[in-house]
């Protein structure tokens, strides 16, 4: 018994994996700041990498480890996690659900994307004022191991809230100058 899909389709790929397929794209062009962007969040990965598995050997060899290792290990990965975020919203290629918006097309796209981004902005600015709270909180604590000044590792957070507010303006402005008629169902 034959299936009347299989004859569009060659044997060796099932239906619908054409859709997986991805066009070829041109290799985006980057800048000199992108380039030491990224060279500086690989530094910082590759840091905490290194001071984690450099404690972890001074555990299991000498059973013993190296209590500054286990702070600054944490301290780096905040600042991975909110130096992605700010990569995530300047590259837009942060997780988005758009299994609502894609059924509209047109003025109601268009507005439901508006009010979208109003609301990412009302969060960036929580984020951002929460974050300035907490590093004003902390100017004057320094952490156990390291003795680094708190304010310096919870700043962290204010300045990719900042960042995410400007691209998200940038974004917002776009999109208001943007014609109705150009907002396409999914």
């Amino acid at each position: 018994m034959s299936d009347d899909n299989s004859k569009n389709f060659p044997p060796d790929h099932a239906p619908g994996i054409h859709a997986l397929l991805e066009p070829e794209q041109e290799p985006k062009h980057e800048t000199i700041g992108q380039l030491l962007f990224e060279i500086f969040c690989a530094v910082i990965f590759l840091g905490m990498i290194g001071l984690v598995f450099y404690n972890a050997l001074l555990r299991y060899i000498f059973s013993s480890s190296y209590p500054p290792s286990e702070e600054w290990a944490r301290f780096l990965f905040m600042y991975i996690t909110f130096f992605g975020a700010i990569e995530a919203f300047i590259c837009k290629k942060h997780i988005a659900v758009d299994l609502f918006v894609v059924k509209f097309g047109g003025v109601k796209r268009k507005t439901l994307d508006i009010m979208a981004s109003a609301c990412s902005l009302f969060a960036l600015g929580l984020l951002f004022y929460g974050g300035v709270v907490n590093v004003l909180q902390t100017l004057d604590t320094y952490s156990v191991a390291t003795n680094v000044n708190m304010a310096f590792i919870n700043g962290t957070l204010p300045v990719m809230a900042l960042v995410g507010v400007i691209v998200e303006l940038r974004s917002l402005a776009g999109l208001v100058r943007r014609p109705a008629s150009t907002f396409h169902q999914g």
